[in-house]
């Protein structure tokens, strides 16, 4: 691989998850239908405080693939998502095993779904702590706005680069 063009592997990671946890997030925010459905599913699992924790979810989703998208305080928003996504994956997922298709069934219209299991889950947690670890890369507002000595940048690279 071309040694300058390594430092941008960011870069698609952040685009793509930044942009699916936006799609999620939208609904819980600014659809009533999609927030009220949200609401009434953590209320059914046992969620303390349903109403308020349906907009913190929506608003960390969705503000927070904006900001991963941009590469803005990516490891505080990959730490916050990587909650929301461990929290999904014990809470909703996890009953229903591994896999992400769970086929139930079948209709003449053709196959019937269930919930899907964990498998997606972990991809999105990979993903995050992907970036966690290796932060936003040159091509994000941390890397261009940020100083080194900020506290929303990763604390090992701040370290690294202190001594580069």
């Amino acid at each position: 691989m071309n040694s300058h063009l390594e430092r941008y592997w960011p870069l698609p990671l952040r685009i793509l998850l930044g942009i699916a946890f936006m799609v999620h997030g939208f609904p819980k925010l600014f659809s009533a239908e999609g927030h009220a459905q949200f609401q009434g599913m953590l209320g059914q699992l046992g969620v303390p405080l349903p109403a308020l924790m349906s907009w913190v979810v929506g608003l960390v989703e969705f503000f927070g693939g904006i900001a991963l998208v941009v590469g803005l305080a990516t490891w505080l928003v990959t730490a916050l998502l990587t909650i929301d996504m461990l929290v999904a994956m014990f809470l909703v997922h996890l009953p229903h095993g591994f896999g992400f298709l769970q086929i139930t069934g079948t209709t003449a219209q053709g196959p019937v779904f269930g919930m899907p299991g964990i498998e997606v889950n972990l991809l999105y947690i990979a993903g995050l702590l992907a970036l966690f670890i290796g932060g936003a890369g040159p091509l994000s507002v941390d890397e261009r706005v940020m100083k080194p000595e900020s506290r929303l940048q990763v604390p090992w690279l701040r370290h690294r680069e202190a001594h580069a």
